[in-house]
């Protein structure tokens, strides 16, 4: 067994190693119901003998990068957006727009600059994907609430997000 932290709600958790299958990068916390990242370490494994047995340490990922899904509808095919660390604004795709993230979209509700992403790591070394609106005509939405002018939300797996008539999903 080895103990692992939940990075949403920090409750502390024991796992058995030996029951986790091959490939898995993360799973269900049972309190909260986030995903828990994990990584091995050092070419997958990275093994210590405690008394006469071996185990595989695992330690969570600090390197999470998301990505943001538009979905699909009528004004709008499915776009996928990989982030990296760094400051995105995500808009309308145009000849007009300053966006880094342009979606390819008939929808007029959605300003060329609506939104803005900042990917960045926190004091702990963890990445934190902040969103806010970028002063759009027709306000940015974060999980069927919309932003006030200047407040800035963190992003969880699946949260969505609603600029003009399009809704994104954020994915870890």
């Amino acid at each position: 067994m080895i103990p692992v932290k939940c990075p949403h709600c920090k409750v502390g958790l024991k796992v058995d190693e030996q029951k986790i299958p091959k490939g898995i990068d993360s799973f269900k916390c049972p309190k909260c119901k986030y995903d828990v990242p994990l990584s091995f370490l050092e070419n997958k494994q990275e093994h210590r003998t405690v008394g006469e047995v071996n185990t595989v340490v695992l330690q969570l990922s600090k390197s999470e990068r998301g990505k943001l899904i538009v979905l699909p509808n009528k004004s709008t095919k499915e776009q996928i957006f990989h982030l990296q660390e760094g400051h995105y604004i995500v808009g309308r795709k145009s000849s007009a727009a300053n966006a880094d993230i342009c979606i390819e979209t008939e929808d007029k509700m959605m300003s060329r600059n609506h939104a803005q992403i900042e990917v960045k790591k926190d004091l702990q070394g963890s990445i934190l994907h902040c969103l806010s609106d970028y002063q759009s005509k027709n306000r940015t939405m974060y999980n069927g609430i919309f932003l006030e002018k200047g407040e800035e939300v963190v992003l969880q797996d699946n949260d969505e997000i609603k600029i003009g008539n399009t809704m994104l999903r954020f994915k870890i």
